[in-house]
């Protein structure tokens, strides 16, 4: 079957989304460092990101050289598995981590230009800002549509003729997104034990005890923070996207290969549809950047206003254009399908707001937090958790009303639950997670602002210069801090939608695994199950003949595990930030006593041992939670088969996406709490409130930053890791 015309306009796109995040580099790049004291931190903190990056990637090499050679010995020695998986895989990583070098490359540039820029006006600092960020946004999505492009045309060549072309080809693609997980999972695991072992360090003996003021010079970990707001929040957060982009578009792809397989032609075009909405919103998203400005003296209000303008507008565009898309494709009920769209991009935005209601101190929750700072740290924790405790309400219901909207819409509204039904559904809720992510370049941009900002003021601080400047960066950090909450619970939310597309693909995976072990009548024999012809059974007959149900106490066991899962890992993060920040704390109370003049100003701190000490602990600390978020779903594939792994799935991600929407949104209002009494609030800087505002946002610290934006790769990982070891569950007996 040949590619259709139309088919052209994605790698197309993907070179437009490059060379504009090239364009924007460039624009950057332009603009002056400012003082030599300014250029000379910046120098610090990007020598810093560079060396802790590198050390990353020669561990992370190691793991993936390791994978690919099991998964070598599955595909050309036991043969469970397609030997294009492989290659797959490592390109997967290959490209989720080059996203992220070239993100976080541009961030270390960037802050001291941001710094510079809002020394003129708070304009020119937020487009510099912003800009910088869209570089990472179009990046991700640029190197992601093209790493499909590429795969769909080789893939398509080899398979030329075969009467299940598109299954196996989208199935196949589908596996480079277990090589992006397990880099996302990486990046943001060890870039978040770093940053925040730093940040800790940084505010408990900084701020606290010696009561000098964020961003101090004089505090020996305040570059390693400015470091860490790199890796993990510019690093991480680009390969954690990637790979939610990536996984969304090829889960879509492949429930479209399955719903419409009577259909050869509709087929194709059902594939194809979730990238040419992506490929239209790289352009959308392209266009909602440039929208993007302020003026002098704007409030945190004016500022998210100036954010919600680009990052809207694109969303709307999209909506209208899905629906021409669909039409000229000539998708069957595309009307539906593109509904399904808009749910997808209508959730997205609920998310986004709720999340913002509750982060950003514009609003109550986060003002209340503030406001029990006056009876001390204990009360703000309190508040804190319970405020993330309800704040994980909107999202829950969004997403359940987006999945049950999406299916009905994709479906006819059909309530049955024959087979074509069933696939028309899931393919409606994978477009929707597509809808979601079509945006991703500006979505993107508004997060990697945040820590772009947050080192300008650090800049600004250590550069000691003038009160007005560092009043434009507070602003613009504290717009940053709502706008990271806000793509963490937009992240948090996509993954939701992905996993659950992932999941219908994983029944994909099997149904190919036992067509590779059939009989000479075409049947699968299991001395469990009995017989079944997988090329003729749907869906519901493989939940039946797996005994995929609420009874079976394996589907209920893998749930448990699943749930476990998700708290195992997040206190495993938690105990890593908490062993690597009580080693950062002790060498900072070490500088201070022993290097004589250094909170006089006299002292030059030992900035190179902080740096040190979270690289180490990061290594360390970020293989054992990354290693066993791969081997679960391995051990339950092996010990209770499909309906285990089905049971694992959906349990992990019911828990993780709950628990991930409370840390980050915990951390983020304790974090915004902060804020607001150092803006004068409550006694402002130094006061025992602020004091008992730090202390909430140092435990919201890993909540945010480690823990909660990890669970969402996790949800992913387990998805991934399952639909590549079909082969391997369904040989050792299932």
């Amino acid at each position: 079957m040949n590619i259709p015309s139309v088919f052209w306009l994605v790698p197309i796109a993907s070179v437009c989304a490059l060379g504009m995040a090239w364009h924007f580099f460039k624009q950057m790049m332009r603009e002056e460092e400012g003082t030599p004291r300014m250029a000379e931190i910046a120098e610090y903190v990007r020598r810093g990101a560079m060396a802790y990056l590198k050390q990353q990637y020669r561990v992370v090499l190691i793991v993936f050289i390791v994978l690919a050679l099991i998964f070598s010995f599955m595909a050309y020695v036991l043969h469970v598995q397609n030997p294009w998986v492989p290659f797959a895989f490592l390109t997967g990583g290959f490209f989720s981590g080059l996203a992220g070098f070239f993100g976080m490359k541009t961030a270390t540039y960037a802050s001291a230009r941001t710094a510079n820029a809002a020394r003129h006006s708070m304009d020119r600092g937020l487009r510099v800002a912003f800009r910088s960020g869209a570089v990472m946004g179009l990046v991700v999505v640029g190197l992601g549509l093209l790493d499909i492009a590429l795969w769909f045309i080789v893939l398509n060549a080899v398979y030329q003729g075969d009467a299940k072309m598109l299954i196996i080809i989208t199935t196949t693609m589908l596996t480079f997104g277990m090589g992006a997980s397990t880099q996302a999972l990486f990046a943001r695991v060890g870039g978040g034990i770093y940053t925040k072992a730093a940040d800790v360090g940084a505010d408990l003996v900084g701020k606290v005890e010696a009561n000098i003021p964020e961003d101090d010079p004089r505090n020996p970990a305040t570059i390693a923070d400015n470091v860490g707001d790199n890796v993990g929040d510019v690093a991480g957060m680009g390969a954690d996207l990637y790979e939610s982009y990536c996984g969304s578009i090829l889960s879509t792809a492949a429930l479209g290969a399955t719903a419409f397989a009577m259909n050869p032609d509709m087929q194709m075009r059902a594939v194809i549809a979730p990238m040419i909405i992506a490929a239209v919103g790289i352009f959308l998203s392209i266009f909602g950047i440039f929208l993007v400005r302020t003026k002098e003296g704007a409030t945190m209000k004016d500022l998210l206003h100036s954010l919600g303008v680009g990052t809207n507008a694109s969303a709307i565009l999209i909506a209208v254009a899905s629906f021409a898309i669909l039409y000229l494709l000539g998708i069957e009920n595309w009307m539906g399908v593109s509904f399904s769209v808009v749910t997808g991009l209508v959730a997205g935005v609920i998310i986004g707001q709720g999340t913002e209601y509750y982060t950003s101190h514009s609003y109550k929750p986060t003002q209340k937090i503030a406001e029990s700072s006056q009876t001390g740290a204990a009360t703000v924790i309190i508040k804190g958790i319970g405020t993330g405790m309800i704040s994980t309400m909107i999202p829950v219901v969004t997403i359940s009303v987006a999945i049950l909207l999406s299916y009905l819409c994709a479906n006819g509204f059909s309530l049955s639950m024959d087979s074509a039904s069933m696939s028309h559904g899931l393919y409606g809720i994978g477009i929707a997670a597509v809808g979601m992510l079509s945006t991703l370049g500006i979505t993107l941009a508004t997060d990697a602002y945040g820590p772009i900002a947050d080192n300008a003021g650090g800049n600004a601080e250590m550069s000691e210069l003038e009160p007005e400047v560092r009043k434009r960066t507070d602003a613009l950090d504290a717009l940053g801090n709502t706008t990271a909450a806000t793509g963490k619970g937009f992240a948090i939310g996509s993954a939701a939608l992905t996993a659950l597309a992932l999941l219908a693909s994983y029944v994909e995976e099997v149904k190919i695994a036992m067509e590779r072990t059939v009989d000479a009548a075409g049947n699968f024999v299991s001395e469990t199950y009995g017989a079944i012809n997988p090329g003729e059974a749907d869906m519901a007959k493989f939940m039946d003949y797996f005994q995929v149900n609420l009874m079976n106490p394996k589907v209920l066991v893998g749930a448990f595990i699943g749930g476990m899962a998700a708290f195992l890992f997040c206190g495993l993060t938690m105990g890593a930030v908490g062993r690597a920040a009580q080693s950062m704390v002790e060498e900072v109370r070490r500088q201070f006593r022993e290097i004589k003049g250094i909170l006089e100003g006299k002292g030059t701190p030992d900035y190179s041992r902080c740096v040190e000490i979270s690289t180490r602990s990061a290594q360390q600390e970020m293989i054992f939670p990354s290693l066993l978020a791969i081997a679960i779903p391995i051990v339950v594939g092996v010990a209770l088969g499909v309906a285990g792994v089905m049971g694992l799935l959906v349990g992990g991600l019911t828990a993780g996406f709950t628990l991930a929407v409370f840390m980050a949104n915990s951390g983020g209002a304790w974090d915004n709490a902060k804020k607001m009494v150092e803006e004068g609030n409550f006694g402002g800087k130094g006061s025992a409130c602020h004091k008992a505002t730090i202390v909430g946002d140092t435990v919201g610290d890993p909540f945010k930053d480690t823990s909660g934006p990890s669970l969402n790769i996790l949800i992913k990982l387990m998805s991934m890791v399952s639909i590549v070891m079909a082969g391997l569950t369904i040989a050792c007996g299932m």
